[in-house]
């Protein structure tokens, strides 16, 4: 494996949740509340950034590697699963919202694996639906680890609209992407 920048900032995001985790078991005495939550949601957003930044550097500088197509997935899975474990230490999200998206991520991930072991990686291809729901389960957990107000806006609110709104389109990616893979599982389970 060689590293290049895109693998680096997948790397850099894995190193990253260790720290993002850590900030929310500090003292209260040493920093309080309101600078956790704003310390934890610019540690996450970062790692958002780094994200995109790793995938525009692997088309770029034209660095696509396998390792990457695979790790990179896995670290922002990562990152997602740390965040909602400690949304719901918090008491800010819901401890079931939270484990239908770690459960679809999960099964869809395996899914794909399986898919790719029996040589039909591409036809598990990340649709739009998928896309949108990351998109706005980012958000929504952004939202949720900020948590207080911003100016006239009442964040924890729409952080949770938004991450329920999230949980509905989980369920609904991962029935399509079972829908894409049910004639090769019905082929290969021999289910009439």
């Amino acid at each position: 494996m060689k590293i290049n920048v895109p693998n680096a900032l997948t790397f850099f995001r894995v190193f990253l949740i260790p720290c993002f985790v850590g900030i929310y078991y500090l003292p209260h005495t040493l920093i309080g509340q309101p600078l956790m939550n704003w310390i934890g949601a610019g540690i996450f957003l970062f790692a958002a950034i780094t994200d995109w930044l790793d995938g525009f550097f692997a088309r770029y500088l034209n660095q696509a590697s396998k390792f990457g197509a695979f790790f990179d997935p896995v670290a922002d899975k990562l990152m997602v699963v740390a965040a909602l474990l400690v949304l719901i230490e918090l008491d800010r999200v819901n401890a079931i919202i939270s484990l239908i998206i770690i459960g679809r991520e999960l099964s869809i991930s395996s899914l794909r694996e399986w898919m790719a072991t029996i040589g039909k990686p591409g036809g598990m291809a990340v649709m739009f639906v998928g896309k949108l729901k990351t998109t706005i389960q980012m958000i929504a957990i952004l939202m949720l680890l900020y948590y207080d107000n911003l100016w006239f806006i009442n964040v924890k609110w729409i952080g949770n609209i938004l991450i329920n709104i999230a949980a509905l389109l989980t369920v609904i990616s991962m029935g399509y992407y079972i829908r894409m893979a049910w004639p090769t599982l019905r082929k290969s389970i021999k289910i009439r």
